[in-house]
């Protein structure tokens, strides 16, 4: 029989050539729902836990309703052809608005920066949606993001000024440097925002306040 210490000894063994693994504390599919929630932005392991007991709870209330939104949202939503929005007709709603100004294109990285401008009800343009920012480091080159659809929409005739509403971080303002080297032949103004967002700040956790100011006060480059 092995003594204290060396049953002891064995145990840390164990331990280290991993020969003891954690006791699951759910069904394979619970952990696979953990597993996919904690992938979502903000929520980590923790988190995601509580989201999915909170789900399984509120299995009739909760859970099967949004089973069957993801579902619909996966089978109905496609990216519009046009400015880059997600929707789920293309092009999109607000490209087929006809009440638009068509004159002004307003370029963000990404189409949490579009809806975070449009929660403000300050632009009553057209966007263009870039898809991220210039970033050799990570190898996102030009031909990685929608800036040869952007060239050709700026050069329509209808179209007057191109808002670069990009973040304030190095990356964004690197690419708004480039896309203004880009769109210089197309006649048309290019305009960055101005006051009201800070250096290093994402659109999408701004105020409407802040998104107000900063596009009033945006200037020609």
């Amino acid at each position: 029989a092995l003594s204290q210490k060396g049953r002891g000894n064995a145990f840390v063994a164990a331990l280290g050539s991993g020969l003891l693994m954690a006791r699951a504390a759910a069904s394979a599919e619970i952990e696979r729902l953990i597993q996919l929630l904690a992938r979502l932005p903000g929520l980590g392991p923790r988190s995601a836990r509580r989201a999915a007991l909170h789900l399984v709870k509120k299995k009739e209330q909760l859970l099967a309703p949004l089973a069957a939104a993801l579902t619909e949202a996966h089978d109905r939503i496609v990216t519009c052809e046009t400015c880059g929005n997600i929707d789920t007709v293309s092009p999109c709603t607000l490209c087929r608005d006809q009440a638009r100004d068509r004159s002004l294109i307003c370029v963000v990285e990404e189409v949490g920066d579009l809806w975070a401008l449009e929660r403000a009800h300050v632009l009553n343009g057209l966007y263009h949606v870039l898809g991220g920012t210039l970033s050799p480091l990570d190898g996102v080159g030009p031909e990685d993001l929608s800036i040869a659809k952007l060239i050709e929409r700026a050069g329509a005739p209808e179209v007057k000024e191109v808002l670069l509403a990009l973040n304030a971080t190095v990356e964004g303002q690197s690419t708004a440097h480039y896309l203004t080297d880009q769109l210089a032949g197309c006649n048309v103004t290019i305009s960055r925002l101005a006051h009201g967002v800070p250096i290093g700040g994402e659109l999408d956790y701004l105020d409407e306040g802040t998104l107000t100011a900063a596009v009033k006060a945006r200037k020609v480059m």
